[in-house]
């Protein structure tokens, strides 16, 4: 099926939506927004890849030029990495391949977790169905089999480093695959290297579905995403007016050092 909505989301320099503070005025441009729900994701995660020259840098250390891009899809994490483990917050900034993808992600919650897949020695429900047993029925994926999210919390920072360093690096942008989004909510906010706001998203919405949201900016200065996953933390009781999100492939342009 076609995106439910398929209008502009970028809020600041442009005004679209709403107002917030942005870098724009600082002389950046406003970015490009790529975004689709349905059956047309793969075709807009693909076309998200080309803008960054559509080649996949992978998982080895240090900068790979000024082209490319880096993919996180959760797949190759072990068993004993995923649910109901959580995982090290610098698991995908490793100095070693192929977990150097300059990636740090934090959570005000108890962790950030990747889901068990379905022959798990445990017997662990895939699709965070240990954390509700439902979601094992809701969630579906992108890329077979794993999935992401917070626990405790419905939100995560992604900050970015030269891989497998501790050097701060910026990326032309940063997209990723949400899984059944059922309620507009403000999806990403980038920030730079001095924690000013560079604009707020929305992602589209699919009841049971994939949405796909990224963003991409002329040259690499977002230093940081603050990512929601829906409304409310994945937990045991969801109700009415609670809406759960969690998300698969994560892609990012090929991280700069910054000064």
């Amino acid at each position: 099926m076609a995106s439910r909505r398929q209008r502009g989301l970028f809020v600041g320099c442009i005004g679209v939506v709403v107002s917030l503070v942005s870098a724009c005025g600082a002389g950046n441009a406003a970015p490009s927004v790529v975004m689709g729900a349905g059956d047309n994701v793969a075709a807009k995660v693909d076309e998200y890849r080309s803008y960054f020259g559509g080649q996949n840098n992978g998982g080895d250390p240090g900068t790979k030029g000024t082209t490319g891009y880096r993919e996180i899809n959760w797949d190759g994490l072990t068993d004993e990495q995923s649910a109901p483990a959580l995982l090290a917050p610098d698991v995908f900034n490793q100095a070693v391949a192929p977990f150097a993808r300059g990636a740090r992600l934090e959570t005000p919650g108890q962790g950030v977790m990747a889901s068990a897949d379905d022959d798990n020695p445990t017997g662990t429900l895939p699709r965070f169905g240990n954390i509700n047993p439902t979601y094992a029925d809701i969630f579906n994926t992108f890329s077979a089999e794993r999935l992401f999210s917070p626990v405790g919390n419905n939100t995560v920072d992604l900050t970015f480093f030269v891989p497998g360093t501790t050097t701060p690096a910026g990326v032309r942008g940063f997209g990723a695959i949400y899984t059944d989004v059922d309620t507009d909510h403000t999806a990403f906010e980038y920030f730079d290297i001095n924690n000013v706001s560079l604009g707020k998203f929305q992602t589209p919405t699919a009841d049971n579905g994939l949405s796909f949201l990224g963003v991409i900016y002329l040259s690499p200065i977002v230093h940081r995403v603050r990512i929601a996953y829906g409304t409310d933390a994945l937990g045991p009781n969801d109700g009415a007016g609670v809406d759960v999100a969690v998300m698969d492939n994560f892609i990012y342009g090929e991280p700069q050092a910054l000064p």
